[in-house]
């Protein structure tokens, strides 16, 4: 068998593969386009920020500096408008040097004026009357006490009409100021209430009774505790309860009010010298 040959086409067929083949090869002399890993991606994006927001920073900080700035201004600004009022100041006292000094009365607002020409005005003592009893008392005035309280001995509790009532003298001393023929009185009242009083040596239950009293003007019903007062310089002590709404206390004043009269009693123009004692007796 006669050995098979190439025949001419064949070898163009090749020729036409390498030359094709050569032109679709990419160019070996080309360089490649630079790529990002992940992690340097990440690593950008991040200093991009930073950069960002240093740069928001110092904008902050410049404009707290503005607004610092400004307020220093006008901080500044009051400070000189003082200061020139100060100098004028100064310069009219200059001018009124070896002048009197000039006194500007304090004005009271109309509603306090008006509510203390409500009050009658006490002192730190005062003279009052038990106009049911028929004498004059001294008594002290206390807004820190809450109840007033009148010296009282031979407290006796009895019933009467299926009330609470209570017998008692007045509790005095020999140098009380008293009308003499009520000294040894019994006198009866019914019991409004008991209050309990907190002492060192523990508690007492005390009775209260209404009593009509005078004071100057005043003329009201007041609730009193009966307690022994004949150990204190006081036979009656007025509290917050008798003072609030009609009195207010002057501190620096005694006797404000003359001592009422009563049958048997001293003439009110003898409570001056009464007083005296009073006040020696305060001093001592």
């Amino acid at each position: 068998m006669r050995p098979r040959t190439l025949s001419a086409p064949i070898p163009w067929l090749l020729s036409s593969l390498l030359i094709s083949g050569c032109a679709l090869t990419p160019d070996s002399q080309s360089e490649p386009e630079p790529t990002l890993s992940p992690a340097a991606f990440e690593a950008r994006i991040g200093q991009l920020e930073e950069q960002i927001a240093q740069s928001c920073d110092r904008s902050d900080t410049q404009a707290a500096n503005e607004r610092q700035q400004t307020e220093l201004l006008a901080e500044l600004r009051d400070a000189g408008i003082t200061l020139r009022h100060l100098r004028g100041d100064i310069e009219r006292l200059e001018q009124r040097r070896g002048d009197d000094p000039v006194l500007i009365p304090a004005e009271c607002s109309g509603e306090l004026s008006e509510t203390l020409s409500s009050k009658e005005m006490v002192g730190r003592a005062e003279w009052i009357g038990l106009p049911d009893v028929g004498t004059y008392l001294r008594a002290r005035v206390d807004s820190g006490a809450n109840t007033s309280s009148l010296s009282a001995t031979d407290v006796t509790r009895f019933e009467r009409d299926g009330e609470d009532w209570v017998r008692f003298k007045l509790g005095l001393n020999d140098d009380d100021i008293v009308v003499d023929n009520v000294r040894d009185e019994w006198i009866e009242r019914p019991v409004e209430r008991r209050v309990r009083i907190l002492q060192a040596a523990g508690s007492e239950s005390r009775p209260v009774v209404s009593m009509m009293m005078s004071l100057g003007p005043i003329r009201e019903t007041v609730e009193f505790t009966l307690s022994d007062r004949t150990h204190l310089n006081y036979p009656v002590l007025l509290g917050r309860r008798f003072l609030m709404d009609i009195a207010v206390i002057d501190v620096a004043e005694n006797y404000l009010h003359p001592r009422p009269e009563f049958p048997g009693g001293r003439p009110a123009s003898e409570a001056p010298e009464d007083e005296i004692n009073d006040r020696d007796e305060e001093e001592g």
